[in-house]
């Protein structure tokens, strides 16, 4: 049983708000704003602004800016109020109550997107847990009068609040979907593992919402994951193993967009789908290369890998979209060493997706030496050069004092290593 996931299908009329706070470090984006609205499905009707020094404790905005929100509402006939930021309880409450008409803050709007999104059951009970998390703070909203459910003769005393049950149906309903996300997760490393011994990197595919990773991971695989330009059009995360020359089998996995700010509670729910991009061998940062606001959307994903801790993964940049720039050349940029560092290409049109694969090979690590070797008392430079690759697996010291390692490792790493070591492959003694 699901107690949410009912969203309408038609457009609702809505009047947007949008403080710029002084007190705020990093404002929100307005036109981000709007284009969320209209991926929920929200027909807006009229965008106000406005400034402050801090939120109004009360209403957020001064009662000013409240009175012309009420009066926008009513001439425009709006069903729904929006803020472009976080509402208390309190403050959701009493908005409600002098506007009459609904009123939703910024992460409820997210939430609602993500419940129209998800297509899996393992995303709707992400989804679910999230909207549920959000509620469970704002329960009082529904709930003005607190007649008690229970009394008369045997049930005398205070008895229980129809808020207080509802409180314990939310709070049990959480953690009965943490459970069942925890065996997705037990799965997920699992078969995580098991590509792992199997020696499979993978590639994930990260960056801002809307910037064209479903449509490049569709043409690099050849699947049909649903891609359309609007904000979070993929939130479940999809894998396709593809046979990559001079590398053999590699998974690409394609996930969810990210956003400016996403708030807490969708990523600790999405955390199981998100780990997937903080496990990955690279990561694929598709940028769209046509944005006004590029270097921002940039900072804005960095934040997010920052949060679930694969800001240091191997990073490939692909600027996307260049059919829509004046100098559409497709091409890759490279670092001192000439290694590949982006590359441009146009993802819908195909061009320089060749180059891609190009710069995915050589950043991928090559064939990978899983071995299990005995070194000799006198070979602990080679010993030390391999814990600084960090290739060293496991550690035990045979009877007559060698050591025996169980190491993984690049094939190019390992050779060089050999090299500088002064060793040959003759000269090591494998188990």
């Amino acid at each position: 049983m699901s107690l949410f996931f009912e969203r309408p299908d038609f457009g609702e009329r809505a009047v947007l708000v949008h403080l710029k706070l002084n007190s705020e470090s990093e404002p929100e984006d307005p036109r981000e704003f709007e284009e969320l609205v209209i991926s929920a499905g929200g027909d807006p009707v009229e965008f106000l602004t406005g400034s402050r020094q801090s939120p109004h404790a009360k209403f957020f905005v001064g009662t000013g800016k409240l009175d012309e929100i009420a009066s926008t509402v009513r001439s425009c006939d709006a069903e729904l109020v929006i803020f472009n930021h976080n509402l208390s309880p309190s403050q959701e409450r009493n908005l409600e109550a002098e506007l009459k008409c609904r009123v939703l803050d910024r992460t409820g709007l997210i939430l609602d997107i993500f419940a129209q999104r998800a297509r899996t059951h393992e995303g709707k009970l992400q989804v679910e847990l999230a909207q549920l998390q959000h509620l469970s703070s704002r329960l009082v909203r529904g709930w003005t009068h607190l007649d008690r459910e229970k009394g008369g003769i045997g049930m005398r005393g205070p008895g229980e609040t129809q808020l207080e049950s509802d409180r314990r149906m939310v709070r049990d309903r959480i953690q009965t979907i943490k459970k069942r996300l925890e065996k997705v997760r037990k799965q997920r490393n699992q078969s995580r593992r098991s590509r792992d011994r199997a020696e499979i990197p993978t590639v994930s595919l990260v960056g801002y919402t809307n910037a064209g990773k479903s449509t490049l991971f569709n043409n690099l695989t050849g699947s049909d994951v649903f891609a359309a330009d609007q904000l979070f059009a993929t939130l479940d995360p999809t894998m396709r193993r593809l046979d990559v020359p001079e590398q053999g089998s590699v998974i690409f996995a394609d996930t969810v967009g990210f956003i400016s700010h996403l708030p807490h509670r969708l990523v600790d729910a999405f955390r199981a789908t998100l780990e997937e991009a903080a496990s990955a061998t690279l990561l694929i940062h598709v940028v769209d290369a046509a944005a006004e606001e590029r270097s921002i959307n940039i900072e804005r994903v960095q934040e997010v890998l920052k949060e679930i801790d694969a800001h240091q993964l191997p990073t490939l940049m692909v600027y996307n979209k260049i059919d829509l720039l004046d100098d559409p050349q497709p091409r890759i940029e490279r670092d001192g060493d000439g290694m590949p560092v982006a590359v441009w290409l146009s993802a819908l049109s195909g061009q320089g997706l060749d180059l891609l694969l190009q710069a995915v090979i050589q950043r991928l690590p090559g064939k990978l030496v899983h071995k299990h070797l005995q070194l000799q008392p006198d070979q602990g430079a080679f010993r030390a050069a391999l814990y600084r690759h960090k290739a060293v697996v496991a550690e035990q010291v045979s009877d007559q004092g060698c050591l025996n390692l169980e190491i993984k490792l690049a094939e190019s790493d390992f050779l060089r290593l050999l090299k500088t070591s002064g060793l040959k492959l003759q000269d090591l003694v494998t188990l």
